[in-house]
C-alpha cells in the first residue's frame, strides 16, 4: 500500500510539474471582440488574425471573433477596459480615433486610452470622402456654397464618419449635415444606395478592397472629393489631399494643428487592444505573435487574396502613440472640442 501511495504521489507531482510547464494558451480560446458589424473592415482583419495568429502563440489556442457593434466601437472599447478579465483571453478590435471622445470629455467614454495594452495594428488607414454623383457637389467650393447641406452618415462620434466632415467644415467652411447612429458600414452602404444620405468618409483600403465599392466605382455611383493622407494614394491619384486643400484655402495654423492631431488616428489604424491589467508576460506573448504573423507568408497570401495590404504598427509603437495623442496641449484640446461638437 505504501508503494502504491508513493507511486500516486509521484504521478501527481509529475502531472503538476508538466501542467506548470505547459504554455498558458494551450487548450484555451481567445475571443476578439470587434466593435463593428460582421463584414466591416475591422471585422475582416480580425478574422484574418483569428485564422493565422494561433500558429505563432505557444500552445496554439483557438481564436474566435465576436461582434459587439455600437457607437462607433465605443461599446466594445468600454467592455474591454471595464468588463473583460485581464487574462489574455479577450482582445478588442476598435476604432483608432476613440481617443477623441476621451479628449472631448464625452461621458460615454469610460476608459483611459493610454492605459490599454496595445498588441498591434494590421494597417494604417488614411480616409477618403465620397459623395453621390447625382448630387451637385463636385468640389469643396460646391460644399462651401451648398444651399441644402448634403447628409453624411456615421456610426458615432470619435469615428472617421464623424470627424472628417467636421474637419471639412472647420478647415474649408463646407456645409454638411451629419446623421449619426448607424451600427456599421453595411447599414451606411444601404443608406447611401437608398438615398437617405449622400456622403461618407471611409478608410481608403476598405474602399478599394471590398463590395459594394467596386460596383459603385463601375456604375459611377459616387465621386471622390478628398483624401486625408499626406500624399495622394496611387489608387486615387486625381483626388486632392486635405493638406493640399488647406494650402489652397490658406487654412489658419491653429486649425492645421487640430487637423494633424485628429488625423493621427490614421497611423493607429486597425488596433488590437487588451485590458489595462493584462500581465506583462502575456502582453509580450501576444505582441511577439502579432509581429510574427505580420511576416508569415501564408498570412500575407491570405491578405493579398482579400485585396488588402498589411501595413502594420506594433504594440510598443502604438503604446507611445496612444500616450502622445492623449497628451495634446490645452489650446489644441479646446480647439478639438469646438470642432467636434455635434
Amino acid at each position: 500500500m505504501k508503494k502504491i501511495l508513493l507511486a500516486l504521489l509521484a504521478t501527481g507531482l509529475f502531472l503538476s510539474h508538466a501542467e506548470a510547464q505547459a504554455p498558458f494558451y494551450q487548450r484555451k480560446t481567445i475571443t476578439i471582440v470587434v466593435g463593428y458589424l460582421a463584414g466591416d473592415g475591422y471585422d475582416i482583419w480580425a478574422r484574418l488574425l483569428a485564422a493565422h495568429l494561433p500558429r505563432h502563440i505557444p500552445g496554439a489556442p483557438n481564436i474566435i471573433v465576436q461582434n459587439q457593434p455600437g457607437a462607433g466601437s465605443l461599446v466594445a472599447a468600454n467592455s474591454i477596459y471595464n468588463v473583460a478579465k485581464p487574462d489574455g483571453l479577450t482582445l478588442g478590435a476598435v476604432g483608432p480615433s476613440l481617443y477623441l471622445d476621451q479628449i472631448t470629455g464625452k461621458q460615454e467614454a469610460q476608459f483611459d486610452w493610454a492605459k490599454f495594452k496595445w498588441i498591434g495594428s494590421s494597417e494604417k488607414t488614411a480616409w477618403i470622402f465620397y459623395m453621390r454623383t447625382d448630387t451637385p457637389y463636385k468640389t469643396m467650393d460646391d460644399l462651401r456654397k451648398a444651399a441644402e447641406p448634403p447628409r453624411c452618415s456615421a456610426t458615432g462620434t470619435g469615428t472617421s464618419g464623424h470627424f472628417v466632415p467636421k474637419l471639412l467644415e472647420e478647415a474649408f467652411g463646407a456645409k454638411l449635415k451629419l446623421i449619426v447612429g448607424y451600427k456599421g458600414g453595411s447599414e451606411q452602404d444601404l443608406a447611401l444606395e437608398r438615398g437617405e444620405v449622400q456622403c461618407r468618409a471611409l478608410s481608403i483600403p476598405t474602399f478599394f478592397a471590398r463590395e459594394p465599392f467596386g460596383t459603385w466605382r463601375k456604375t459611377n455611383l459616387v465621386r471622390l472629393l478628398l483624401q486625408t493622407g499626406r500624399g495622394r494614394d496611387p489608387r486615387a491619384p486625381e483626388v486632392p489631399t486635405i493638406f493640399e486643400l488647406m494650402n489652397e484655402y490658406k487654412t489658419p495654423e491653429a486649425t492645421r494643428r487640430v487637423v494633424t492631431a485628429i488625423l493621427a488616428s490614421g497611423d493607429i489604424g486597425r488596433p488590437i487592444i487588451a485590458p489595462p491589467a493584462l500581465p506583462a508576460d502575456r502582453v509580450k506573448i501576444l505582441r511577439d505573435a502579432f509581429k510574427n504573423t505580420m511576416k508569415d507568408p501564408v498570412f500575407l497570401e491570405d491578405v493579398k487574396k482579400k485585396k488588402l495590404e498589411a501595413d502594420p504598427m506594433f504594440g510598443e509603437e502604438l503604446e507611445a502613440l496612444a500616450k502622445d495623442v492623449i497628451g495634446q496641449p490645452r489650446d489644441v484640446v479646446e480647439k478639438i472640442k469646438k470642432v467636434l461638437e455635434q
